[in-house]
Order: structure tokens, then sequence, then C-alpha cells
């Protein structure tokens, strides 16, 4: 991909979740338009939160305009090898700030969680939740790649993405969706994530980052080379344009990278 990644960059995170909703409602229609259902994959951290502000915010009423959760299919771009109501679950996370809060009238999303059996074994654990994907992508021999619509993902400090970290082996994993990780700098350390070649072959990458604390990494992932060979610099190289970066002024203060005006 040779085009750069979208920036987008609002005063408030109140405006970055407005805007975060006009997107992930134009990636609703338009994957509507192509199978009737919304696949998307989501991350944990803030979020969650962010997203729920985005989407539970009230509609203009007209069908494109709110969306059609029972069409959505949402799976996690990385899960933690815990229980689902552990404090450290991104399923749990969601379920919490976005799921328990959708309105009934709105109708359920399809949910993929971790199956909880496979605990005690990253790798098992791992294989299961692949097997999953197969299942809604059609069997791995037909696809090379799950092709998701949408993955909505965050940035974090050291540049990581999903569970996928700086100078760690698994960013030159390329035969498996998902893959298992024991060895997390952050914890905890025993992880599950997609792969770097399904995060990049989606049709549309999000990554949401607001506040202070995010402007130093986001300088160097957007503005430096050395930052290319960070997770998220991985994601901009490898997906250009299908990148787009939702973001308030305090996290892209100094930032040299051209801002987009609109969607």
């Amino acid at each position: 991909m040779s085009k750069s990644p979208n920036l987008y960059s609002d005063s408030s995170v109140d405006e970055v979740a407005a805007r975060l909703r006009k997107y992930v409602l134009n990636c609703q229609k338009a994957a509507l338009s192509r199978h009737e259902k919304f696949q998307i994959a989501v991350s944990g951290g803030s979020l969650p939160a962010t997203l729920s502000k985005a989407l539970l915010a009230p509609d203009d009423g007209t069908l494109d305009d709110k969306p059609q959760f029972s069409k959505w299919e949402i799976f996690f771009a990385d899960e933690r090898a815990v229980p689902l109501d552990h404090e450290d679950s991104n399923y749990g996370l969601l379920k919490k700030d976005l799921l328990d809060k959708i309105p009934p009238t709105s109708g359920s999303p399809q949910v993929f969680p971790v199956n909880v059996k496979m605990l005690d074994n990253t790798q098992e654990l791992a294989d299961q939740y692949q097997e999953t994907l197969m299942s809604s992508f059609a069997g791995k021999d037909s696809v090379r790649l799950p092709l998701f619509d949408l993955i909505l993902l965050g940035c974090g400090p050291d540049g990581h993405t999903c569970s996928l970290f700086p100078g760690h082996d698994l960013l030159r994993e390329t035969d498996a969706w998902v893959a298992p990780i024991e060895d997390s700098p952050k914890p905890p350390q025993r992880r599950i994530t997609l792969t770097l070649p399904v995060v990049t072959h989606a049709f549309k990458i999000a990554f949401v980052a607001t506040g202070g604390g995010k402007k130093d990494i986001l300088k160097k992932i957007l503005d430096t080379d050395e930052g290319r060979s960070l997770p998220c610099g991985l994601v901009n190289e490898q997906a250009g344009e299908k990148v787009s970066w939702f973001t308030d002024a305090a996290a892209t203060e100094g930032i040299s990278h051209p801002r987009r005006g609109s969607l």
C-alpha cells in the first residue's frame, strides 16, 4: 500500500465518538450491501467505552443512521486467557460498556467469545478461535484469510495493537489466523490475538486513540521511520489508506501527519 492512513483529529472525545459513529455506520452500510451482515473485530482497553458513546448516541431515525445490531457479528481482535467475567476479559469489557446497554429495540448482535473450556491451553484456545472464524468466513482451505468488514483497534503506549507487541516473533506469523502469546510484556501474559496478515486484510481498519498520554507514541508512529516497525506502524504500512485514525487534539499535539477534514 503506498497511500498513507487517514488521520482525523477532533477537539473532544465526544466529537471523536460522533465521527466514529458516522464511520462505523458507513462501514455497516457497505457491508450489508455486500453480504447482508456486518462482521467486525474489536479490541479492549478504552475502545469499548468510546464505541458505546458512539453507537448508543441518539439517532436520526432512518435505517442508515442507526446500528442494525441484529445483523452484526462481533469477534475479538485479541483476548486474554481468563474467564469471561474476569476484569481482564475483553469480552467482559465489551459486555459491560456496550452490549448490556444496547436497547432491546435495536436488536442483538451475534457475539463470538473464546471457548472458556480451553483457558488452560493457550494454543488450544487460539486454535479453537481460529475454527470459530473458519466457520463464519468459510473454510480455511477455500479462503486464505478472513475478510472482516471492519477491525476496531487501540494503540498502546509502546505502539502495540491487538496482542501484537514491538519486536515480538508473532509479528512474523503468516500462516495462522489466530495465534497464542504466552509471554506478553503486559499482564496478563497468556492471550490470543489475530495475526498481522488478518488485521491488514480487512476492508477497513480503525484505530481509536485519545488523550495527551497518546501523543508521544502517535508522533512516533505517524511521523518517524522508526515508528513504521512498531505493530501500529506495520498496520499503517501494510494497509495504507484502508486505515483511519480517530483521535482528539490532545493526542495529536505536535504531529505533522496531515489531517483529513471529513470522512
